[in-house]
């Protein structure tokens, strides 16, 4: 499915936590990535790969502005996982509310 397939790439990328902290610093405003890349432990390619990953997950768009490549967050790329989190959290929490309420009434006939 391709839900599937785009959920799966919104969690990889977000599992990794360079791939986090460079989508915090996005949320400040659209960067550079040679800024992004600045502060990170890591050589400039290790981090071009992360934006990849971010990229392929749609959650960056990249604008190459003459030598310069830009990175913006994309304010949708999170929709789906949002909505499948939100779809998991209602339906737990009928599940648990069922269940109190069971074990209240269980607890009440003794």
């Amino acid at each position: 499915m391709v839900e599937d397939q785009v959920l799966d790439r919104a969690y990889a990328a977000l599992a990794d936590p360079t791939r986090r902290q460079l989508l915090e610093a996005l949320r400040r405003g659209d960067a550079r990535i040679t800024d992004l890349a600045a502060p990170l432990p890591m050589t400039f390619a290790g981090v071009s790969r992360h934006v990849g990953v971010l990229e392929s997950a749609g959650l960056v768009r990249r604008e190459v502005r003459g030598r310069e490549h830009w990175l913006s967050l994309q304010p949708d790329g999170l929709a789906l996982a949002q909505q499948w989190i939100n779809e998991q959290t209602e339906f737990w929490s009928v599940r648990t509310d069922a269940l109190a309420e069971r074990l209240r009434r269980k607890k009440g006939g003794r």
